[in-house]
């Protein structure tokens, strides 16, 4: 049977840990040659020599998403180590500083829709041409529901970068769609990951955080890296421009 991303090949930022990772190693199984992209280099490349141990292709380049170079250079590594660029995860990000919006600095917010939103821009003006030379593909931008279903106090630099992604993504997809290119959003739910830790700090927390959902849970990384695939591949052959809830029930429940 043919893998879902056989010959494909995909950038995944924020790949050293949490959802970027997962998703790493899934659409490397799925049959994908992956470019990673992530801060901390030794994490990044045991994510790497592991996918390479299991079967898998993987290059991994240690950078700032912030940093149009790190995103051209990502570009360059796919055409020059597999040949061109089918696939675009862009996940990374940050929660930022978290405090009511008189408190926030200005510098904090300014940080946090670098990265979060000016990244996904600078990561898209490359890709774009990439993809439109191998006749089309897919991004995928990693939101949130904060800020869409559900403003969460001590968000607002989070919520309002977040939501910047679903309007950047709409924008994409009605320009490049006909010519063969998707872009979509996918809006995770609370996750178990080292950033989804940072919030969800204590028992107490996390418990209140569960108790939102409808699941009365928290997502594994590897069931929001499923969703990912999903957009990511032909599965999702007539999806673009949508902000995909992966958010189990966070946004419609009220029990």
């Amino acid at each position: 049977m043919k893998s879902t991303l056989e010959n494909k090949v995909a950038i995944i930022t924020g790949a050293s840990s949490g959802i970027g990772e997962a998703s790493a190693r899934l659409f490397a199984a799925e049959g994908a040659a992956v470019v990673l992209s992530g801060r901390r280099r030794d994490a990044l490349g045991k994510v790497a020599a592991d996918i390479a141990a299991a079967g898998g292709k993987a290059v991994a380049l240690a950078g700032n998403i912030q940093d149009e170079h790190h995103q051209l250079a990502l570009v360059d590594a796919a055409q020059r180590h597999f040949g061109g660029l089918d696939i675009a995860f862009n996940n990374a990000g940050t929660t930022g500083e978290m405090a009511p919006l008189t408190d926030i600095s200005s510098e904090s917010w300014r940080d946090t829709i670098e990265i979060n939103l000016t990244s996904a821009f600078l990561a898209a003006r490359h890709q774009i041409p990439a993809m439109l030379a191998r006749g089309g593909g897919t991004l995928v931008f990693t939101s949130t529901f904060v800020g869409y279903t559900v403003g969460f106090p001590g968000m607002a630099a989070y919520a309002a970068s977040k939501a910047g992604l679903i309007g950047l993504t709409q924008v994409i997809a009605s320009e490049y769609s006909a010519r063969g290119i998707r872009a979509n959003a996918l809006l995770p739910g609370g996750t178990d990951t080292p950033m989804g830790r940072s919030v969800s700090n204590t028992p107490e927390a996390r418990a209140f955080i569960e108790g939102l959902h409808a699941l009365k849970r928290l997502a594994s990384p590897e069931e929001i890296a499923r969703s990912a695939l999903y957009l990511a591949s032909d599965l999702s052959s007539f999806v673009t421009g949508t902000a995909l809830l992966a958010d189990g029930g966070v946004s419609m429940t009220r029990t």
